[in-house]
């Protein structure tokens, strides 16, 4: 075996290579395999390529760009979300700008115009998985707390960030408070939510306080205390204190005191919130909203409910979009942030511009 990102005779990493033309596709996994002693998945469509993600871990990800169906470009943003971290290599066979601007959009790590030469594939594929690899390594995942009154609050809430948290590999914990039991069986409900949460991959832990008889100083401020001691969360997101509904009132207030030494706490709309809830952060959903309409659609009870409704869900996340550069947001009240910074990854204009040097 050649010197490669593998130090024995079996494979020490895994690449995705999605191309159409069968030739093409057994070129690059034999250089791959044969001079960087790498175990390679051949996928010859978008839909295959997205399944393979689904269902196993890559340190690489190598796309072309025409493909039946939908694009390798059009699918970047989730193979984003199913590799988070993965670099991903864009090839094709036309040197052209808009393919290549195509790329830059899409955060790639590298854009090559086929054919491409063995040495600078296998050069390029062990330094990106290398990167790769020190750049998840560096990225601790967080723990995050979504703390509701009710089943079903902290979805409509949180829902689509905490698919982007999940979509990161952060750690979920939903605290739900009561069983609901004044909007329907307790239960159903709780099944419901344990659906709800799976969706997401979030851990459930579902109290059973009397629905609108919240005190804050009954148990509450204790039983939030606990988790938090249990999971040491980095982020906590509650409802607000702006809010029609007492429970919530009350959930906010527990939390707040209970989540004294979190960093980071923030306070998200509920269908209740008052015309005083004022945002100031707003997370970006487009690749998210889908996920959380479905984990609403879990509740099935509350189908009823106008503010279940699919359209009223997505129409409020378009109104909050205009703070942000995207289509669609949730909206959150801050009480306590503490800013990180993550180091760039992305590929450059350079970066680009000499892949398309590669004719």
């Amino acid at each position: 075996m050649t010197d490669g990102v593998a130090g024995s005779s079996s494979p020490a990493w895994s690449a995705l290579v999605v191309e159409d033309d069968p030739d093409a596709g057994e070129f690059t996994r034999t250089v791959l395999a044969q001079h960087a002693g790498v175990d390679v998945v051949l996928a010859g469509d978008a839909e295959s390529a997205l399944a393979a993600l689904q269902g196993a871990k890559f340190d690489l990800v190598v796309i072309d760009v025409e493909l039946p169906g939908r694009s390798g470009l059009q699918i970047l943003p989730e193979v984003h979300r199913l590799a988070v971290g993965v670099p991903i290599i864009v090839l094709t066979a036309h040197n052209r700008v808009d393919y290549a601007v195509g790329a830059l959009r899409g955060d790639v790590d590298d854009f090559l115009v086929k054919p491409v030469d063995v040495a600078t594939l296998v050069e390029r594929a062990t330094t990106l998985v290398r990167r790769g690899r020190d750049r998840r390594a560096a990225t601790r995942s967080r723990t995050i707390l979504a703390v509701g009154a009710h089943p079903d609050d902290v979805e409509i809430g949180v829902g689509g960030a905490l698919a982007a948290h999940a979509g990161t590999g952060d750690r979920l914990v939903i605290l739900t408070m009561s069983g609901g039991s004044v909007g329907g069986d307790t239960q159903a409900r709780r099944r419901e939510s344990q659906e709800a949460a799976e969706i997401v991959g979030a851990q459930l832990i579902h109290l059973g306080f009397e629905d609108t008889h919240l005190d804050p100083a009954s148990g509450p401020i204790t039983a939030v205390e606990e988790v938090i001691r249990e999971f040491r969360p980095d982020q906590v997101y509650t409802h607000t204190n702006h809010d029609r509904h007492q429970d919530h009132r009350a959930v906010h207030q527990a939390v707040q005191v209970a989540s004294r030494d979190v960093a980071d706490l923030a306070c998200f709309q509920s269908p209740s919130s008052t015309i005083a809830y004022q945002p100031n952060r707003f997370v970006d959903i487009d690749e998210h909203l889908e996920t959380k309409l479905l984990m609403l659609r879990a509740f099935a009870s509350q189908a009823h409910r106008d503010y279940m409704d699919e359209d009223v869900v997505r129409a409020t996340a378009r109104y909050w979009s205009r703070f942000t550069r995207g289509r669609y947001a949730e909206p959150l009240e801050t009480v306590r942030s503490t800013m990180r910074l993550a180091p760039a990854h992305a590929v450059t204009a350079d970066d680009i511009a000499g892949g398309l040097g590669h004719a």
